[in-house]
């Protein structure tokens, strides 16, 4: 979803090679690490500590990771040690080689909710959907022909593409204050696109590194999944924009977890919301007639949906069905065939 990138300013218009740091700040590096998919890429920033290094996010696992991580840890990280990982959110791409680097004497910080999910799932390693899974599928109205291969397959497990995550963590919580690449940051949690999502603000009013919860270009993707099938992510994602658009100024760099880093904060936050507003309200248009969230694509993405954009697709029409939901905007009914089917509310 989205698109929308008008207004913003990039000033570094040339992303850093696989291996490669480019210089964003004074002693802020941007490293981007290969993801498969149409993303293929996702960001982290090193941050001089003078003796070595502190980490914002670390990408997925896997061999080639590893050999890119070994690549930088020698090259542009100049052989100083990485003394700590800070996670923004659990998702693979973004905590998977943090098992591996602090075996090699890094401390993990995180959130909680963050370091429990990414723990929890890397423990749960199923050879078949569980029950709890292929029901959520069934609810959300999923294709015939996608869910028969679900049902067959065995799935992704985030033990696939995530190394094992250490026992121990160093919490991280909202409004704490801490020094990395010889700056002050405040921590401001976000909600929405993953729960208790940290983002980092610098007291000079200079950077923000943002994870996934603020992207120029894309809107972070707001589904909803087995997990928490109820989970109302847009409203929260809604409230967190709201809430950060009291702390940006239009002079902050934005260092984002995907795409290029940014100025032009405020108006962004303004897009971002909009967007899902304006979403939202196509929606209820379309549900004057009654559908699952499989058939709300159209009105949310107002382009064709394709096989590997699907289950992402499926749970964020979830997501936004659930916030209408929470709203009374809806009505839902559960089909014969497990199928929520909502309509608008006259």
């Amino acid at each position: 979803m989205d698109g929308d990138a008008a207004g913003l300013h990039f000033p570094h218009q040339v992303a850093p090679e696989d291996g490669q740091a480019l210089r964003v700040a004074e002693g802020v590096l941007w490293i981007r690490l290969p993801l498969p998919g149409p993303l293929k890429h996702v960001n982290a920033f090193a941050l001089y500590d003078g003796d070595g290094w502190t980490l914002v996010d670390c990408g997925m696992h896997s061999k080639r990771g590893e050999a890119v991580w070994e690549q930088l840890l020698a090259g542009p990280l100049g052989g100083r040690p990485v003394h700590r990982v800070i996670l923004t959110h659990h998702h693979p791409d973004h905590v998977g080689m943090a098992g591996w680097l602090a075996e090699r004497g890094a401390e993990i910080w995180a959130t909680r909710t963050a370091w429990l999910m990414a723990r929890m799932l890397t423990l749960d390693v199923q050879d078949q959907p569980s029950d709890q899974a292929l029901a959520y599928y069934r609810s959300a109205g999923m294709d015939p022909a996608v869910y028969a291969a679900r049902v067959a397959a065995r799935p992704l497990n985030f033990a696939d593409i995530v190394y094992p995550i250490p026992v121990g963590y160093r919490r991280i919580v909202q409004g704490e204050r801490l020094t990395a690449g010889g700056r002050d940051w405040v921590v401001h949690i976000g909600h929405g696109h993953a729960p208790e999502h940290a983002t980092l603000w610098s007291t000079d009013g200079a950077l923000v590194i943002a994870g996934d919860q603020i992207l120029p270009g894309i809107s972070p993707n707001l589904g909803v999944y087995p997990t928490e099938p109820e989970a109302d992510s847009v409203g929260d994602w809604i409230e967190s924009c709201t809430r950060f658009a009291g702390l940006a100024t239009a002079q902050q760099m934005v260092l984002p977890g995907h795409k290029l880093p940014f100025t032009g904060l405020p108006l962004r936050l303004d897009q971002l919301a909009e967007n899902h507003h304006g979403a939202l309200a196509r929606l209820l248009e379309h549900l004057t007639t009654p559908r699952t969230a499989h058939d709300c694509f159209a009105p949310l993405y107002k382009r064709t949906i394709g096989d590997g954009e699907y289950g992402l697709a499926l749970a964020e029409a979830v997501g936004h069905l659930n916030h209408l939901w929470a709203h009374n905007r809806v009505s839902r009914t559960r089909r014969g065939d497990g199928a929520w089917v909502y309509q608008a509310v006259v």
